[in-house]
């Protein structure tokens, strides 16, 4: 007996997702903004239907979660969730650099220097989004350099899930005005890169990382404080 066609997935309902996804991650919808159905549907342009198949995939991403009395809200930053994630990203990126820096080709790593330079760019005009983008993009040339496509895969999606973490400490160090946490480790990573030093690379993304996790614990702890 054959199987039956699957409906295809609305053209909508991933663009209403998209576009409430991109509104999270950069910021827009910081965490614990309530997603009103009606409301979205109004600003999107569309009936509620999408707006609701939209907030329930995001629910499974991880990025939105329920809330007694208020319903679906952009998850909350916890400092419990703030080292979960950033172990397992720790465990991840490492082992990725270590990787990719024993295959990168020169080509690539040119590539690096370049989006680290829209990088340094963004950090001194305070674009917060923009600086993460290109971070974001220059780990991917090497991780990519990894050959290991799963491992990209999980460390994109906690990415995501972590967006809000890595809002709230760039922004942190942005507002010191002298905090070279931004693109010091980056830098090095660059040239353990360029020397294939496999340790190197491994070593940087430990440090960085964990630097990542004190600067954001401290900020939110002084949130809570406020």
């Amino acid at each position: 007996m054959p199987i039956s066609k699957r409906a295809a997935p609305s053209l909508l309902t991933d663009q209403v997702y998209a576009t409430i996804h991109e509104a999270i991650l950069n910021g827009d919808l910081p965490a614990g903004s309530r997603l009103t159905v009606r409301e979205l549907a109004e600003q999107v342009g569309t009936s509620p239907m999408p707006v609701r198949e939209a907030i329930r995939r995001l629910e499974e991403a991880g990025l939105v979660e329920r809330e007694p009395h208020k319903g679906a809200v952009v998850k909350n930053l916890t400092l419990e969730e703030l080292v979960h994630v950033y172990n397992i990203r720790r465990l991840l990126e490492t082992e990725a650099a270590r990787l990719g820096s024993q295959r990168i080709t020169s080509a690539d790593c040119d590539r690096m220097q370049a989006e680290y330079e829209l990088m340094r760019t963004a950090i001194a005009e305070g674009r917060v989004i923009a600086l993460l983008d290109h971070d974001e993009a220059m780990l991917t040339i090497l991780y990519n350099a990894s050959g290991n496509p799963l491992l990209i895969q999980m460390i994109r999606t906690l990415w995501q899930q972590c967006r809000a973490y890595k809002i709230v400490g760039a922004q942190g160090s942005l507002d010191t005005g002298n905090d070279d946490s931004l693109w010091r480790y980056q830098q090095d990573l660059i040239t353990a890169a360029r020397n294939h030093d496999a340790a190197g690379a491994a070593s940087v993304n430990e440090a960085s990382l964990q630097d990542a996790t004190s600067r954001i614990k401290a900020r939110l702890a002084a949130q809570e404080d406020s």
